[in-house]
């Protein structure tokens, strides 16, 4: 059934990303940080298990080719589990090392740093029955289930066509030494693994590809969260553009005292209007009194037309003092010529003495 304020066919804003980040609203798949940890796990133990099963090997059979007293004071204990866990501990720690970096990396790759402390605080409304089987019941949860079954699913068919495919060598274990029926058991084992943790993973990428697509469908705003949001973010349109009309008021108030002041008048010839004021005695350069673009620029025409202020068409010098002079600050030394130009074609139209340039 369609919102009351109108379908979802807005893409969510930067500020309604950042504000779901924010609240740990982000894509990720449980599935996929779990089957990178098996898949690479697996991995990491083939690349870097064969130390651990020789040191283990290798204690098993000193542990029973001899008969040890086991002294039951503290010093003995210490001393038997130092003799056991250093070693061990050299073993395994590179593997659980790199278990962890893969942890880590397949949550960072996937929703990137976020640190949300506010997580970690207790949420009563969690406790509520009633939310609680409503969520039990929801359709996510019921696709969550009918995706667990299809992996159980591929699971199944995976180890069985894996298996099945080493029959062969299952059969003839019978016929091998102990040492080699177990050596081939652990390899059609950890392959069967390998394998299935694969099938995992490709299944856990398009879990992630679908939250992913759920996640950007639930940011979609209507049109009316739109006009909310930018409202809430820059205030009423009304006030804004209540504030713009004074500021324009203000701005042509400014005009009428300053363009009256000036020599000359430069535009672009309709988009920017520069005013420039030039007194030798008193000023050491030219000083810009008044610009403007668009409505401004037009005003600033029509004040210097009423006064008799000429009004003189150089469009490159317009855009160079409109872009870096501010009002009331001297045109800069590379713009002396330019300007003197101006000033002196003006002096001529009027019939003047042309000053002394800057």
């Amino acid at each position: 059934m369609p919102s009351p304020e109108g379908d979802k066919s807005q893409e969510p804003t930067p500020h309604r990303r950042q504000k779901a980040r924010e609240e740990g609203q982000v894509a990720k798949s449980q599935d996929l940080s779990s089957a990178a940890i098996l898949l690479l796990g697996l991995l990491v133990l083939m690349a870097l298990g064969g130390g651990l099963v020789e040191f283990l090997g290798a204690f098993t059979r000193q542990q029973l080719a001899s008969v040890h007293r086991l002294d039951m004071d503290t010093e003995g204990a210490i001393s038997a589990w130092n003799g056991v866990m250093a070693p061990l501990s050299w073993q395994v720690l590179p593997i659980m090392g790199a278990m962890l970096l893969v942890a880590v990396a397949a949550n960072v790759l996937q929703m990137g740093f976020l640190f949300l402390p506010s997580k970690l605080a207790p949420d009563i409304t969690r406790l509520d029955p009633i939310k609680g089987f409503g969520r039990l019941v929801s359709l996510q949860n019921v696709v969550k289930l009918l995706f667990g079954i299809f992996k159980i699913a591929v699971i199944a068919a995976v180890a069985l066509a894996s298996l099945y495919s080493e029959r062969d060598v299952i059969v003839g274990l019978t016929a091998l030494a102990v040492p080699q029926a177990a050596y081939y058991v652990v390899h059609i084992l950890l392959w069967t693994s390998i394998k299935i943790a694969a099938a995992l993973f490709v299944l856990a990428l398009l879990d992630f590809a679908f939250q992913k697509w759920k996640h950007e469908q639930d940011l979609r705003m209507t049109p009316q969260e739109v006009r909310e949001e930018m409202k809430n973010l820059e205030g009423n349109p009304q006030v804004l553009a209540r504030r713009r009309q004074v500021q324009r008021e203000l701005a042509k108030q400014r005009l009428e005292g300053a363009v009256p002041k000036a020599d000359v008048v430069v535009t672009n010839p309709t988009e920017l209007a520069v005013a420039i004021q030039y007194e030798p005695r008193t000023m050491a350069a030219p000083v810009v009194v008044a610009k403007g673009a668009g409505v401004l620029a037009k005003r600033i025409r029509q004040l210097a037309l009423e006064k008799g202020i000429p009004v003189v068409e150089r469009k490159p010098l317009a855009q160079a003092l409109y872009r870096d002079v501010e009002i009331n600050q001297p045109v800069p030394s590379d713009k002396y010529a330019a300007v003197a130009e101006v000033l002196a074609y003006v002096y001529q139209l009027q019939g003047k003495k042309i000053p002394g340039g800057p």
